[in-house]
């Protein structure tokens, strides 16, 4: 019987040749990547151990070890240092990623010509487009400096060969989904392609001392292509987004070595290239001389930034027997949550049979609860066609039984309205110290929040008992 059994050493294995799982049995779909064909049979390895070998450098107790080395160094554009924690320090390697048309090639030839020196000089290896395509570019946002170096490659020795040759402080790689090693199996973007591609130039990064900048693709989920062990790898991983019809951009933190990932810093795009907003308040908000009907003005923190945006809402008769919920910039299950409340625990009735539109200004897209008071106040208001007070902020959450619930950063948030000009606002219960000259009122439920709306217009608002009698 035992002459039967095959050994471990001949028992046949398999191995997907795209990301490397392993498995007893061929199957014709890998069920880690999900590639069709790429599982073949291949010799069982060898068990191997791994003797105690010469150690390369001494350990020492950490407190002998020099932290100066790992001192950021600006990167010239003072919104991506806020994001990375005051500047790229040497040996980081940063994955930057994001939809296809968002700005990540702008920005990074920006910083590529704002970071190069004497001292510093700066690689920029493209594999998406010519050179001369990427000289039109810088030469659009004047982003041309003579310690800028520019190659296309597409091969990974040729782009460590161009290391070798220029010596650069900072390398910025567009993209490591288009660089193939011809030592791997496999086309250029794969999962073996891009690990391995990812680890030499990590390993380059961390011997040479020189900071390296990784554009990365998206799937259509929004998520980042490839394997997840990429984004593991590098130090700093940054999330570049925005509306391609808006001009506004952010760039977030989702994993940082050196720094927080509270941060959020914003860009303005326009013809001439990206440019850091220090106060991008501006953008979300309509300037008018008197309120309108349909408008509610809130305060949202974007990482540890807060923001003043705008909410509108519109509503009209429906024409078809199933009313219209379109919303830009709201999550469209938060604006019907927002419906449901204001029907059952607000009494207004008017919103179940109309058609009904909500939208931000700017581009913006507020997903915190801390907007829901103000998409129910605007909803509100669009329903009675009564404008809320001039220069009123409405911060808070809104549960099913119609409480105000609290929400954090309240201060911080009053601040910025205050700085911005706004006199009046509309809180939760007990929010801290409130800056001098502003007048905040405290609602516990939604019935206190409506009462703001005048009522000798408001249609179908709720009506305390003296009125009832």
């Amino acid at each position: 019987m035992a002459a039967r059994t095959k050994s471990a050493k001949e028992r046949p294995s398999y191995r997907c040749t795209e990301c490397g799982w392993q498995t007893a049995k061929w199957l014709g779909r890998c069920p880690e990547c999900q590639a069709w064909g790429t599982v073949e049979e291949y010799g069982a390895p060898a068990v191997r151990t791994t003797s105690p070998g010469r150690v390369t450098t001494s350990a020492v107790p950490i407190g002998q070890v020099d932290g100066r080395q790992a001192t950021a160094r600006s990167t010239g554009v003072p919104e991506l240092d806020r994001v990375l924690g005051g500047g790229l320090v040497p040996g980081a390697v940063v994955l930057v990623a994001g939809e296809p048309g968002v700005g990540k090639s702008t920005l990074l030839l920006d910083v590529a010509a704002k970071s190069a020196s004497d001292e510093h000089r700066t690689l920029y290896v493209t594999g998406e487009e010519s050179a001369s395509q990427v000289r039109l570019r810088a030469d659009r946002i004047k982003a041309i400096d003579d310690h800028l170096y520019l190659a296309a490659e597409t091969d990974l020795a040729a782009v460590l060969g161009h290391l070798d040759a220029v010596k650069p402080s900072l390398l910025i790689l567009d993209s490591v989904q288009t660089v193939a090693s011809p030592e791997i199996d496999g086309a250029p973007g794969g999962m073996a392609q891009v690990r391995e591609v990812a680890g030499a130039l990590i390993r380059a990064s961390k011997d040479r001392g020189m900071s390296t900048l990784l554009v990365g693709h998206v799937t259509k989920d929004g998520a980042i292509a490839g394997p997840r062990l990429l984004e593991h790898l590098v130090d700093v991983v940054l999330s570049f987004e925005g509306d391609r019809h808006a001009r506004l951009r952010l760039v977030r933190g989702v994993k940082n070595r050196y720094g927080t990932t509270d941060e959020v810093g914003c860009f303005e795009l326009h013809d001439e290239g990206i440019t850091g907003l220090a106060d991008p308040s501006g953008l979300f908000l309509t300037r008018r001389d008197e309120p309108v009907p349909g408008t509610c003005l809130t305060v949202t923190l974007e990482g540890r930034r807060p923001l003043v945006a705008e909410v509108q809402a519109l509503t009209v008769d429906s024409q078809i027997p199933s009313p219209r919920r379109t919303t830009s910039g709201l999550e469209t299950s938060r604006v019907s949550m927002m419906l449901a409340v204001l029907e059952q625990r607000g009494r207004i009735s008017a919103l179940g049979k109309r058609d009904i539109y909500s939208a931000t200004v700017g581009g913006v897209r507020l997903s915190e609860p801390a907007a829901d008071l103000a998409i129910a106040l605007a909803l509100a208001s669009a329903a009675s066609d009564t404008p809320l007070p001039k220069n009123l902020v409405a911060i808070g959450e809104v549960g099913l039984a119609g409480e105000v619930r609290r929400v954090t950063g309240v201060q911080r948030r009053l601040s910025e309205a205050h700085r911005l000009g706004f006199t009046h606002a509309l809180v939760p219960g007990d929010p801290g110290k409130v800056p001098t000259g502003m007048k905040v009122m405290e609602v516990a439920d939604i019935g206190d929040a409506l009462r703001v709306l005048p009522r000798s217009r408001r249609r179908e608002a709720p009506q305390d008992d003296e009125d009832r009698r």
